[in-house]
């Protein structure tokens, strides 16, 4: 090329910049800058064939220079490690996502993790055109040469708040331009998304000139306007040049101040480094190559640029040892939309495109053999001879001059598309009529129209169905504005074949075809399992239960049936989302080979946390039980739960351990001859453990009711067990007597403690609350009291019927100022913390009040007749006979206290009110007079009370 080429359209900008910029130096070298960079491209002795993403007119223009050029090698912007599966796309309906996925992070901040990059693949992009050309071409070579997945976060800054805030290097999406109205618009999470062409102003003020003065919305609708439309039929020559101007343009109004054009910087000094490494490998002709990137690679100005270049090769940093694992992932339009901040709509619009650009230009362009989904092309890859390159002209000078050449109104198509929004919005609820479908037709021309367009684009018919039909309300499930993307191609989504899953993917499918599912197609199946009558659908279940375990997605839901320890359902019903949420099992085929593997990995993982505890030990061993089966992990995991529990230093998770251990004893109890080692270690170290801690949990203010409630639960409950293995019960009972709470609720608990080791008799206990009652200072904290009391069924549920019978009293006496604002505290504190202890209470309640209205008025509590106080002095006559047969026959009476472990030598007194007395004997007396009288009758005594 001439150094003259572009001679007169510089000195035209020169001009410009002279004539209507206040400072035309700044300008001018704005403008020349522009125009060397076009020329400093094009006279690369490698052909550079700049692109933007997702664009129909860059897509049909590389089928075009493909068919002419027949490049034996072809540099793809795009991350070199996913070449390995580029192939595995012909087994795929296209849009599709490259993954590269790590778990297991080296080198980078642990909160980044899971690391994901994706680069989504579309039939109307320029790089499927690439892939497509290269695979199914003899003697073609297709090599990728962006920054490998571990260098796109090794590069990006040490943020905190991980790389999904900075991963694209887009900014956010600017004021009414947002993506994701689709199904799935978060199809790919918290990916980094991989991209051609990043053809978009990094300037915030020259985006939002360029939207004022096109009179349009949103960026996506001013490049179909300004920058597709009027290249979709350009030749060769013209594409180039157009597209390195505008990724010049933005290169050069982008800001200096950030890291994003460093970045943008080292990357292209990446690709130039590893094409000249492979030419100078591979010993291949540079005319016969072609290097594929974005518009605004293009235009770099890097020492590196070009093949000729007098600098140094780039300095590429060696990978971290992080493990990477490599897919490919279901895309969708709306999920591309969304990743990369388009409008919401503008990639089925594109994909519309270029359907009738295909049509329109006759260029047959590529497909892979085999591809699923796409439409069939004809002439697909008939061989050509290569086109010899032409000397370049300027072409930009005349394209920048000359007005665009009016096309003329499809009518045909604009009459099919107001009447198919008709027919839409008539089956979604709207109002909808032939005048309507003419209102849109007008109004599409109008429009058109009035923003200085030659014909309606499908923005406008956007805009005129939103007018026409929408009017005030929505009564429809979807706006109007949807169902136009519907309409011109929907948001379509692609799938992942069998062949190109990995295999755990394809274990679970075939482990899944008893139950007669297609599960590749994106319905919800029900499926009902009988599996007393279908015993081969068991493995069927065990499998969706541990995939509803592993998965975090609704793929697998469970509508009838559950699974608990010593439980299985006879019949289950499922509602399996597989095809919709198939992301999820392929990203779960990353961790391991058979699902069995990943839980047990993911198990084992939990438990050797920093933060794990005792109680996620558990439930790990409860888990493992329930889906697994092996009891070789069930024991390793119960190892460790005994090692997390003796190095914990805080009781925060006793509910919980007390809770799980207490089930897995159960369990084991019900179905196992012996008990497993690890059992009885986590029962003694247990015991040990929480004696220790128990008289600084008593005092210590960060620790609740309901801890402590939990620790004494532990050592009651499993007291028996643990003496058995060899436990002390002094040291319990050393622990208790240490203890010395300050807090109320707890003080309550400590007594409990002290009534269940029988150092606090029950009537001394009773003693205690009724002079609490009777106390004016301490009736306002005396519902801490009672909360405490509450919590101690769970140590001691003996003792519901005094807690019955302390609640009732406190009903009766609390003033109503005290009561009223604790009975709301009370029920959401039983509610949250003590679900279980609830029915305890209702049942002894329900023992002890009247079953009926009637008996409420001459019901008598039972601890006011059994209050029997105590006196002295012998028992009179008038006591009555069976006081007679006590007093005259001890030695039985002292032989059955011997049998109970009491002292024998009593003699029943006289107390004050009558009848018998002497502590609890005679208080047993007078609560079971039936007893006793029956005992009379039959050794012939008249039965009297």
């Amino acid at each position: 090329m001439s150094p003259g080429t572009f001679g007169a359209l510089r000195q035209q900008l020169l001009d410009a910049a002279a004539a209507f910029a206040d400072e035309p130096s700044g300008l001018a070298g704005i403008l020349s800058g522009m125009v060397d960079d076009v020329d400093r491209a094009l006279r690369e002795e490698l052909e550079i064939f700049p692109v933007c993403h997702h664009s129909p007119a860059s897509a049909l223009a590389m089928a075009r220079r493909l068919r002419e050029k027949r490049p034996t090698v072809v540099y793809l912007e795009l991350c070199e490690d996913l070449q390995p599966l580029l192939d595995e796309l012909r087994n795929c309906r296209l849009p599709v996502a490259l993954q590269a996925f790590a778990t297991e992070l080296d080198g980078f901040p642990p909160e980044w993790g899971p690391l994901s990059v994706v680069a989504p693949i579309t039939e109307a992009s320029a790089e499927y055109q690439v892939i497509a050309y290269a695979l199914d071409t003899p003697g073609v070579e297709l090599v990728l040469v962006d920054r490998s997945a571990d260098h796109v976060f090794q590069w990006l800054p040490r943020d905190p708040a991980g790389p999904a805030a900075d991963g694209n290097g887009e900014d956010p999406a600017p004021s009414g331009e947002t993506g994701g109205h689709g199904e799935d618009p978060a199809l790919h999470g918290d990916a980094v998304g991989i991209e051609i062409g990043d053809l978009r102003p990094r300037f915030a003020e020259l985006e939002a000139h360029l939207l004022h003065h096109g009179k349009v919305r949103h960026w996506s609708e001013w490049w179909d306007q300004y920058v597709e439309q009027p290249l979709a039929d350009a030749d060769h020559d013209t594409y180039r040049q157009v597209m390195v101007l505008i990724g010049s343009l933005f290169r050069r109004l982008t800001p200096t101040d950030g890291d994003r054009l460093a970045r943008d910087e080292d990357r292209e000094r990446y690709m130039w480094t590893r094409m000249r490494e492979h030419l100078a490998a591979s010993d291949a002709d540079p005319s016969q190559c072609l290097y594929v990137c974005g518009a605004f690679h293009a235009a770099s100005r890097v020492e590196q640029f070009g093949l000729a270049a007098e600098a140094p090769a780039y300095d590429i940093s060696p990978r971290t040892a992080t493990h990477w694992l490599y897919g490919l992932i279901p895309s969708s339009h709306s999920a591309i939309e969304a990743q990369f901040a388009l409008a919401s709509g503008s990639v089925s619009i594109a994909e519309a495109t270029w359907t009738k650009a295909v049509a329109r230009s006759g260029v047959p362009p590529f497909q892979l053999k085999g591809q699923q989904g796409t439409r069939k092309r004809s002439g697909h890859g008939r061989p050509t001879a290569p086109t010899p390159s032409a000397p370049v002209i300027d072409r930009l000078s005349g394209f920048l001059a000359d007005p665009p050449v009016p096309g003329g109104l499809d009518e045909a198509e604009l009459l099919g598309w107001c009447v198919d929004i008709v027919h839409l919005a008539r089956r979604n609820g709207y109002l909808a009529s032939t005048a309507d479908a003419i209102a849109v037709f007008e109004t599409s021309i109008l429009l058109a129209g009035m923003r200085n367009r030659s014909r309606p684009t499908p923005y406008d018919f956007q805009d005129a169905a939103v007018t026409c039909i929408e009017k005030d309300v929505v009564p429809g499930r979807r706006d109007v504005r949807r169902l136009c993307e519907i309409l011109l191609g929907g948001d379509r989504i692609g799938q992942v074949g069998y062949h190109a899953l990995p295999p755990l993917a394809r274990d679970v499918y075939d482990r899944l075809e008893p139950l007669g599912f297609d599960l590749s197609k994106r319905t919800i199946h029900r499926a009902l399992l009988n599996l007393d009558a279908d015993p081969e659908l068991v493995p069927c279940s065990d499998l969706l239960w541990m995939l509803r375990r592993l998965l975090s997605s609704d793929a697998v839901r469970p509508i009838m049936g559950e699974r608990r320890l010593g439980e299985r359902s006879i019949q289950e019903s499922w509602d399996l989302a597989i095809g919709r949420n198939q992301q999820s099992i392929i990203e779960l085929g990353y961790e391991g080979v058979t699902v069995e593997q990943v839980l047990e990995q993911r198990l084992r993982r939990t438990v050797r946390e920093p933060q794990a505890t005792a109680a996620v030990a558990l439930a790990a061993v409860e888990d493992a039980i329930l889906y697994l089966g092996s009891r070789r992990t069930v024991d390793e995991l119960g190892r460790r739960a005994v090692e997390l529990l003796a190095a914990e230093r805080t009781v925060d998770d006793a509910p919980e351990v007390l809770r799980r251990i207490r089930r897995l004893l159960a369990h084991y109890r019900a179905t196992e001859p012996v008990l497993p080692a690890w059992c009885e270690d986590f029962v003694t170290a247990g015991y040990a453990h929480y004696c220790t801690l128990l008289p600084i949990a008593f005092v210590d203010e960060g620790t609740g009711v309901r801890q402590v409630a939990a620790m004494l639960g532990f050592l009651f409950s499993l007291e028996g067990f643990a003496l058995s293995l060899g436990c002390d019960r002094a040291q319990l009972e050393i622990a208790v007597r240490q203890s010395h709470p300050e807090a109320t609720a707890k003080v309550s608990l400590l007594w409990a403690a002290q009534f269940r080791l029988g150092a606090l008799p029950l009537a001394e206990l009773r003693s205690r609350c009724d002079e609490l009652l009777a106390n004016p200072l301490v009736i306002p904290a005396f519902p801490l009291y009672m909360s405490g009391f509450v919590q101690a069924l769970e140590p001691v549920p003996t003792l519901a019927p005094f807690v019955v019978e302390v609640m009732s009293k406190a009903f009766g006496r609390l003033p109503d100022a005290v009561l009223l604002p604790w009975l709301p505290k009370l029920i959401t504190t039983l509610r949250d913390q003590a679900p279980e202890l609830v029915p305890a209470l209702v049942r002894e309640a329900g023992r002890t009040f009247p079953a009926d209205l009637s008996a409420v008025d001459t019901w008598v509590p039972p601890w006011e007749t059994r209050a029997v106080p105590e006196a002295a002095g012998p028992v009179p006559a008038q006591a009555g006979p069976v006081a007679d047969l006590l007093a005259g026959h001890p030695a039985a009476c002292d032989a059955v206290a011997a049998l109970l472990g009491c002292d024998a030598g009593w003699r029943p007194v006289v107390p004050a009110a009558g009848g018998l007395g002497h502590g609890e004997v005679g208080a047993l007396l007078v609560r079971h007079p039936e007893a006793a009288d029956a005992v009379a009758g039959l050794l012939a005594q008249r039965p009297a009370r």
